[in-house]
């Protein structure tokens, strides 16, 4: 990734949670089959106050009946997401870079291809190396949720390791 990124507020995520339309500019549709092409993806900064520091996302499918989302976030290099939880299960497939998660104090590296499991509920954080960004593809089992358990606006990296 050549721009940074940082996690920051979901207010952004939580509005475009209802309209995924408004992520991506072309897909190719049928009754059964979504195809979003990367190229296509429009990014949504998380917190648009820290400008090319914030976190940006791209909400790809939202069922219109149990509200299971699937979207895309980059996070940018030498950042720390706050500790928080979901009221569903999510996961995280990193797709570059690598992302250091700690679920219920226990702290795992994830590297490219890695994916990683959390219970609704379960407080966790996460960091990117001073070096890297990461993008993740995230599946939640329901509506898209965060409740910050620390200070949503501490988002500098520099405590992972």
């Amino acid at each position: 990734m050549t721009r940074t990124w940082i996690a920051g507020t979901l207010v952004v995520l939580a509005c475009l949670a209802g309209s995924p339309a408004l992520a991506v500019d072309a897909v190719e549709r049928d009754a059964n089959v979504l195809n979003v092409h990367y190229g296509a993806i429009k990014w949504q900064k998380l917190t648009p106050e820290l400008g090319d520091r914030s976190s940006e996302i791209a909400i790809l499918h939202v069922d219109p009946v149990t509200r299971a989302t699937q979207l895309m976030m980059r996070v940018p290099k030498d950042s720390h997401v706050p500790m928080h939880w979901h009221t569903a299960n999510e996961t995280h497939t990193v797709v570059q870079g690598t992302f250091i998660v700690d679920c219920d104090g226990k702290r795992e590296s994830l590297e490219q291809g890695s994916f990683n499991y959390m219970p609704a509920q379960m407080h966790h954080q996460a960091w990117t190396r001073p070096d890297e960004g990461t993008l993740l593809f995230i599946t939640v089992d329901g509506a898209w949720d965060i409740h910050w358990v620390g200070d949503p606006k501490d988002v500098l990296g520099g405590r992972w390791r």
